[in-house]
Formats: structure tokens, C-alpha cells, sequence
């Protein structure tokens, strides 16, 4: 029996991986207040509005928002949305520091590309250790989402607002 659990979540999981490719178009905004100091707005798209609207996908849209509060450091969806500008100069600054002069460059590559990697995953949503449970990342959690409900499901974007935070965006005229 134990087997058999086991092939049909793993064959959830690969029908998943197929279902990626497919347009998710309808979803839904949600949002996530915490202490009335920070609050986060985030679409998540899925196939059809039938899914949107169901009660597991809500509650998926609920946990990431939630997730995305909880979570500062957080600024793109996942790491293939980091501009290039972002992971060049990550690149730059590991490469100075002091602590890898001294090693053979092969060794400091590596050490630089496995710094890089860990600190763009600090970045993406999609790479954060899940906040209800740390044994799954965010991302695992979306695609058990899809398996469950065989539908594509994409993170599409977020905002996240800070009480006092000043924003470069923000209009200084437009202050009263």
C-alpha cells in the first residue's frame, strides 16, 4: 500500500511538471493584512475560474500572500525573474571578499557561484522554505497545489507594503 502511495504522488508530481506549460490565465488577487503595518497584494493564475474560485486554491493564494509578508527579503517571484544587473554585481561583491583571496580560483568560483545561488534564493519567492512548513519550499508547495488540482498554477506577482516604508517611486509633491 505504502508503494503504491508513493508511485501516485510521484505521478502527481511529474503530471504536474507537464501541466506547467499550459496557459493559466483566470486566478485570483489575493490579499494578506498583518498588524494593519504591512500588507501584501498577489496574483496567482490558474487555468480555469472554476479552480480560481475553489476553496484549496484560495487557500493557496491566502498561505503565499501570508508567506510573502513573512517573509522582507522577498522581491521577485523566482530566481529566473532577477535581472542580470542583480546577479552581476552579487557576483562582483563575493568575489572581493577577503575570506576566498587566498583559495585557488577554481575553488573560489565554486564557493562564489554557491554563495550567489543561496543569496538569489533568499530573493525568490518561489525558493522560500514554506512558513507553515520549513521541510517543503514555496515552490514544491504550488506544484502540490497543481497535482491536487490538475490545473498550471503560476505566481504571476506581488506587492508587498510596509507602514513608513519610503519607496523611490514614492511622490514627494503628492504628500499633504
Amino acid at each position: 500500500l505504502e508503494k503504491a502511495q508513493e508511485y501516485l504522488r510521484k505521478k502527481g508530481l511529474s503530471s504536474a511538471d507537464k501541466k506547467s506549460s499550459r496557459l493559466a490565465a483566470e486566478g485570483r488577487v489575493g490579499s494578506y493584512i498583518h498588524d494593519a503595518r504591512i500588507g501584501v497584494l498577489i496574483e496567482v493564475n490558474c487555468e480555469t475560474d472554476f479552480v480560481g474560485r475553489s476553496q484549496n486554491f484560495k487557500e493557496l493564494v491566502d498561505d503565499l500572500a501570508m508567506q510573502v509578508a513573512a517573509c522582507p527579503q522577498v522581491q521577485y517571484v523566482s530566481i529566473e525573474d532577477i535581472p542580470e544587473s542583480i546577479v552581476s554585481k552579487e557576483r562582483e561583491i563575493e568575489m572581493q571578499r577577503e575570506d576566498i583571496q587566498s583559495k585557488p580560483e577554481n575553488i573560489r568560483e565554486k564557493i562564489v557561484e554557491g554563495r550567489i545561488s543561496k543569496r538569489l534564493g533568499e530573493l525568490a519567492l518561489l525558493e522560500q522554505p514554506f512558513i507553515k512548513n520549513d521541510s517543503i519550499l514555496v515552490k514544491d508547495l504550488v506544484k502540490q497545489t497543481v497535482a491536487t488540482l490538475g490545473e498550471n498554477i503560476k505566481v504571476r506577482r506581488f506587492a508587498r507594503f510596509t507602514l513608513g516604508e519610503q519607496t523611490e517611486d514614492a511622490n514627494p509633491e503628492s504628500e499633504a
